[in-house]
């Protein structure tokens, strides 16, 4: 995975021209110094809500279990798990668990559930997003997809639909679990949390306080695309419905199973930009490189700052029981 983030990097960066004689780097660092800091601070303001609304809605979801968490756990624990999804890709989801367990005796399987829980309600607001972009962006997004090949119609040779290789995969994954719950008795306890955590959200109080929390983390998350166009000369001009469609793109490369999206962010927003607002190459990867840069270098202050802080907590209680 790194070495294909390393490749899409390698890729993007080739298409950056500068002048004779410049370093491209020193061109990236020129476009930095003319941003504007103030929408750039203000975009890691918004990104800090987003995470504490996130982490709040965690805590609904673990209440029903029997397990209830302080807010500075649930958050502290989220960030460590950003922090770790920067290395490895989908390891911040098992890392926030251990996490909470070590500083709330929370079980990991109960947690986990809670967070397969909000990874469903997370691809259903994605694709809310994409469904709003192309109502909004209609004729430039289906410019995007055919300049991609998608939808074409080329290509006869047969090929397998992606659902079947879906299905069978389940159907494999699913027998390979029966099996070895049954090799097993042990393993019960553990997928008996794991339904509790996946049935968590049919339990809770208030259910509409989860779906508004839902609304505005997702709203915020554009929230911090926009501050960040507004950020750039270049960009300050596109509008709210090509903020809505840089968005959607963006939360799709981000999706992709690559370390903090690294590679795919750069590679399919750049080009959303160049097709969709024929914004000059150059200007288009330059931005999507200190706005990726950016959210990376603000999950990394937090992630590791809840990191040292949860360890000072655990550490602080294991003395206190001595």
């Amino acid at each position: 995975m790194i070495l294909l983030a390393a490749a899409l990097l390698w890729l993007s960066l080739r298409g950056l021209t500068v002048g004779e004689g410049e370093n491209k780097f020193d061109f990236i660092w020129k476009a930095w110094q003319k941003s504007s800091k103030g929408y750039l601070l203000l975009m890691v303001a918004v990104a800090y809500v987003s995470h504490v609304l996130r982490a709040e809605r965690w805590r609904m979801l673990l209440a029903p279990t029997g397990n209830r968490v302080s807010l500075v756990n649930s958050f502290l624990s989220l960030m460590v798990g950003y922090l770790v999804n920067l290395a490895i890709p989908r390891g911040g989801e098992i890392s926030r668990c251990y996490n909470l367990l070590k500083l709330e005796k929370t079980p990991v399987e109960v947690s986990f559930g809670t967070v397969v829980v909000e990874r469903i309600v997370d691809v259903l607001s994605l694709l809310l997003v994409i469904v709003l972009a192309f109502l909004v962006e209609w004729d430039k997004l289906m410019e995007f997809m055919a300049s991609l090949g998608i939808g074409s119609g080329e290509g006869k040779a047969f090929k397998v639909p992606a659902w079947l290789v879906v299905a069978v995969l389940g159907v494999l994954a699913i027998g390979g679990l029966v099996y070895a719950f049954r090799k097993n008795p042990r393993l019960h306890k553990i997928l008996e949390g794991f339904r509790a955590g996946l049935l968590s959200i049919f339990q809770m109080e208030n259910k509409w306080l989860f779906i508004f929390y839902s609304v505005a983390i997702w709203f915020l998350y554009f929230l911090m695309s926009y501050c960040v166009i507004l950020a750039f000369d270049t960009t300050r001009e596109m509008g709210v419905g090509a903020v809505l469609t840089l968005f959607a793109l963006g939360a799709i490369a981000m999706a992709a199973p690559l370390p903090g999206g690294t590679g795919s962010y750069h590679t399919i927003v750049p080009l959303g930009l160049v097709t969709l607002y024929h914004l000059p190459q150059s200007d288009a990867i330059v931005f999507v490189f200190i706005f990726h840069a950016w959210q990376t270098v603000t999950m990394i202050v937090g992630g590791v700052l809840s990191l040292i802080f949860s360890y000072w907590i655990i550490r602080w209680r294991s003395q206190r029981t001595k």
